[in-house]
């Protein structure tokens, strides 16, 4: 029995030949998977495991969302895109004070008719035992709450990009193109999580790499392991295993810091591909794929663009890039 889903992307995304890039690095073919373009808001990324957690509080008799984040969160703004669309209440949760110049995803979600609840907590690591309580505390109200952590990373939101990976696989297939390298960035770990439970579970050969833009490698290749194993249970698949994921430690100065190198990255993507890429996850991942590419990593390589465009235009606007 398939998992209950919401349609909220437009699938496929495409998969798009990066030739100029190419050639500005003296590579072999490089190519961009544009999850930027999934269609929904500007969710990127996060449309496609929210088709599934929404699917999954409908199927739960919920009447509200519960999610949290930064206010730079793409989540956040694309969550409450996803409870108005499916007609659910959305309470989102954020530490501090509201940002001043105002953040474009805070305001596309108060726009979506989300109650914003700012201070809850200090920092962002306090978030999702806040979010838990805050959905306690929906529930002792009356409420119907589904609690969502930071970047909806669960096994059900997972399940979108299990799918994802089969779709690569099936435009490079129909492409003519064999896959080598796949880089992706990770900072909740959901994305990633996905991918590779797809990657084992239809036993595809591409190497899949991760670039943590916000926590330490370690415990977050734990949590993507535990997140995959599952989410691959979920839909019967094989589990993944210890030595199936790969995360490199991109964080640089903290994230949304961008470094030197992550405003090449931005550059080049921008003016050799039309490319709009975010300082807190799509630079740090083209940073970590041209230095895999320049220490060797094998072509036909993809990057996988996850999105970001919200925080990648605020950036301009703001003479932050």
């Amino acid at each position: 029995m398939s998992p209950p889903r919401v349609d909220l992307a437009t699938l496929p995304t495409p998969l798009t030949r990066m030739h100029r890039l190419e050639a500005a690095l003296q590579t072999g073919p490089l190519y961009v998977k544009r999850d930027d373009l999934t269609g929904f808001g500007v969710a990127g990324n996060k449309a496609r495991p929210l088709e599934y957690l929404m699917g999954a509080a409908i199927e739960s008799g919920a009447d509200v969302l519960v999610a949290a984040g930064s206010p730079s969160s793409n989540f956040c703004a694309a969550a409450a895109l996803a409870a108005a669309t499916v007609g659910l209440d959305c309470d989102l949760l954020f530490p501090g004070t509201p940002p001043e110049p105002a953040s474009m995803n805070v305001e596309l979600a108060r726009a979506a008719g989300a109650r914003l609840l700012f201070g809850v907590v200090k920092t962002r690591e306090q978030l999702d035992d806040a979010v838990l309580d805050h959905a306690n505390a929906l529930r002792a109200a009356g409420r119907r709450p589904y609690p969502l952590p930071r970047g909806g990373a669960t096994p059900v939101g997972a399940i979108g990009y299990v799918y994802a990976a089969r779709e690569l696989t099936e435009q490079c297939d129909h492409a003519g193109v064999q896959v080598a390298t796949v880089v992706v960035a990770t900072g909740s770990g959901g994305t990633q999580a996905g991918l590779v439970a797809g990657q084992v579970g239809f036993g595809l050969r591409w190497q899949l790499v991760g670039a943590s833009v916000s926590r330490p490698t370690q415990p977050l290749a734990d949590q993507i392991l535990r997140k995959s194993q599952d989410c691959a249970a979920i839909l019967a698949l094989d589990p993944p295993g210890n030595g199936n994921v790969d995360l490199r430690d991109c964080r640089g100065a903290g994230f949304g810091l961008a470094t030197r190198d992550d405003h090449v990255s931005g550059r080049l993507a921008l003016r050799h591909e039309g490319l709009l890429l975010d300082d807190y996850y799509g630079a740090k991942a083209m940073t970590l794929f041209r230095s895999l590419l320049a220490d060797g990593a094998s072509t036909p390589a993809v990057f996988w663009h996850t999105g970001g465009v919200a925080a990648a235009l605020t950036a301009l606007t703001q003479g932050a890039s």
